[in-house]
């Protein structure tokens, strides 16, 4: 009897106590210590692919690419990694290793979890997220919850965490104190009741 690969994916998202999460360079960066750094270094390199939505996808492959190479090799993981931008606007994905899945997400993804691999991460929690919730698809959501309160933004943008839609039972599977005041929270689904 052969085990079924069991590829998780992992969704990492950066948020404030008042639940924003667009823009994070504008009031994250501050709490980034080296300890950050390193979790967020063995969380991509526990990965073997970047599962991400069309504005994450946007952003990071404007980013990235001209990102300097760094010691640890967090520059050069990102962009060797192959990428799958779920979008149905997109028409090219120059990014290296970038794919567009523009058709039935979930069972595409559902897809990429059964091949032979290590987790697929994703950053952000936006449409993608709430959709890969809805079918089961997503094995843990990771929140670094950041002590700031950002004070602005718009759900209707997307700006906001807490958002119409997604709903999920998810239980509490750890949680990382970070010195920085930083903590991450670890969920994973849980039973519906």
């Amino acid at each position: 009897m052969t085990d079924t690969p069991t590829r998780k994916v992992i969704a990492s998202t950066y948020v404030s106590l008042d639940g924003v999460i667009a823009n994070p360079h504008l009031w994250m960066l501050s709490y980034m210590t080296e300890e950050g750094q390193q979790y967020a270094l063995e969380q991509l390199f526990a990965s073997d692919a970047l599962l991400l939505g069309r504005d994450t996808y946007e952003g990071f492959a404007q980013a990235w690419p001209s990102m300097p190479r760094d010691e640890a090799g967090f520059a050069d993981r990102m962009n060797s990694l192959p990428k799958y931008v779920v979008s149905t606007t997109l028409e090219r994905a120059d990014w290296e290793n970038s794919t567009i899945i523009g058709g039935d997400v979930a069972k595409e993804v559902a897809e990429l979890k059964r091949q032979l691999g290590k987790d697929i991460l994703m950053y952000g929690f936006g449409r993608l997220a709430r959709t890969l919730l809805e079918h089961d698809l997503i094995d843990e959501l990771r929140f670094w919850v950041h002590p700031v309160l950002v004070g602005e933004g718009r759900v209707e943008s997307g700006d906001l965490l807490f958002r119409d839609g997604g709903a999920a039972n998810l239980r509490l599977a750890g949680q990382t104190v970070l010195s920085s005041g930083v903590v991450i929270l670890r969920y994973q689904p849980a039973e519906k009741r």
